[in-house]
């Protein structure tokens, strides 16, 4: 398969300067490696790059001295690092090397945004650009497939999801295997690791019970009650899934009316492979009850791609009120309010009357099979 470059790779290239870290965020598997591998070998100056998981990278950054870095750092013009929250103490090396090695510009990557946030978001403030990776999008994917190839690909996109390496391979039973093993061998793994998190099946219970919900509104009260935990352990379990990348949390929109829905949320995973694999439901469209729920996450999906990617600054929520007049996506910006419906079938409906009512200068667009890739 050709090379896909990712839309991102040029928008860090053009931010990294010295005296600034750009962070680069994502899952495990995005592709955050290859795309560093990339800028590197194609940066002008003489470039450092280390792997937080390296004990020679450790060892190397481990005395946090001004007179360490400066020798280490001679003659050089680009400190990339790989896995960086893997590494003690990142922020303050970060910061040190940002305020004390003139002419030294950062690039560093992490899995997790709590480890490299947490560990690095005091001392960085303002000296730090952050950008998130995310599987490809459908944007990127066009770079190496007709408009033939997108159509008959889409029901593996639903299924099996846009992980760089899922992306490539040339059979359903690879793309299962691999989904499989990211979910058993890497997916848990940045959680557990930290905060003292002993009960990696409690965890994997909460995801199952996430997947079935897709798309749904999410109680914290029901989720404890299945679980035998709490409504804050529930929250909590919740809000490092999201650190970590794999799901995400859309709130209710609501400006005006009193029979909005204001205080509930629904969870989607950043990718649809993922999804599946955490419940084992690699079957064809044709005989699933949930191709509704995956075409939602897998559209949302892709418009937070191009969020994340150009830049856009949107804010995305569902809208509902309380007798049951609901719209799939709400996208919000400085400028513009739409609200889009998905429809996996041919059907039109229109706008709900009390958001016409309550919103009138906000567009509306059914979102189906035939026009989906205008808006991808």
């Amino acid at each position: 398969m050709e090379t896909i470059r990712r839309i991102l790779q040029d928008k860090i290239v053009d931010r990294l300067a010295p005296g600034k870290a750009v962070l680069i965020f994502g899952a495990r598997r995005v592709g955050k490696t290859v795309m560093m591998r990339n800028i590197v070998s194609e940066y002008a100056g003489r470039v450092m790059m280390l792997n937080g998981e390296d004990y020679d990278t450790l060892a190397l950054l481990e005395n946090c001295t001004v007179s360490n870095y400066r020798h280490l750092l001679e003659g050089i013009d680009l400190l990339a690092i790989d896995e960086a929250q893997n590494v003690p103490h990142i922020g303050n090396i970060l910061k040190l090397i940002v305020d004390e090695i003139p002419g030294v510009s950062i690039l560093a990557s992490g899995s997790s945004s709590f480890d490299l946030l947490n560990k690095t978001g005091e001392p960085l403030v303002g000296r730090s650009i952050q950008f998130l990776l995310t599987p490809f999008s459908q944007r990127e994917i066009a770079q190496t497939e007709t408009l033939l190839e997108t159509r008959q690909n889409l029901e593996a996109r639903l299924i099996y999801g846009s992980y760089p390496e899922v992306v490539a391979m040339d059979t359903f039973e690879r793309k299962t295997d691999y989904l499989r093993d990211i979910v058993g061998a890497y997916l848990l793994k940045d959680i557990l690791a930290i905060d003292g998190l002993k009960n990696s099946s409690k965890m994997r219970d909460l995801l199952r019970l996430i997947a079935f919900q897709l798309g749904s509104e999410v109680s914290y009260e029901e989720l404890g009650k299945q679980l035998g935990m709490s409504k804050t352990t529930v929250e909590k379990y919740l809000d490092l899934l999201e650190k970590v990348f794999v799901v995400y949390r859309l709130g209710a929109y609501s400006r005006n009316l009193r029979k909005e829905v204001t205080k509930a949320g629904k969870w989607y995973f950043y990718d649809n492979g993922i999804r599946n694999a955490v419940i084992g439901a690699f079957s064809p469209l044709a005989i699933r009850q949930d191709v509704g729920a995956l075409w939602e996450n897998y559209i949302i999906g892709e418009r937070r791609k191009e969020n994340f990617n150009d830049g856009l600054h949107k804010e995305f929520y569902f809208w509902r009120t309380y007798d049951k007049q609901e719209i799939d996506l709400i996208e919000e910006s400085t400028d513009s309010l739409t609200a889009l419906e998905f429809k996996w079938e041919n059907k039109m409906p229109s706008m709900p009357l009390a958001f016409q009512k309550a919103y009138p200068h906000a567009s509306f667009q059914v979102v189906n099979r035939d026009n989906y890739l205008g808006l991808i």
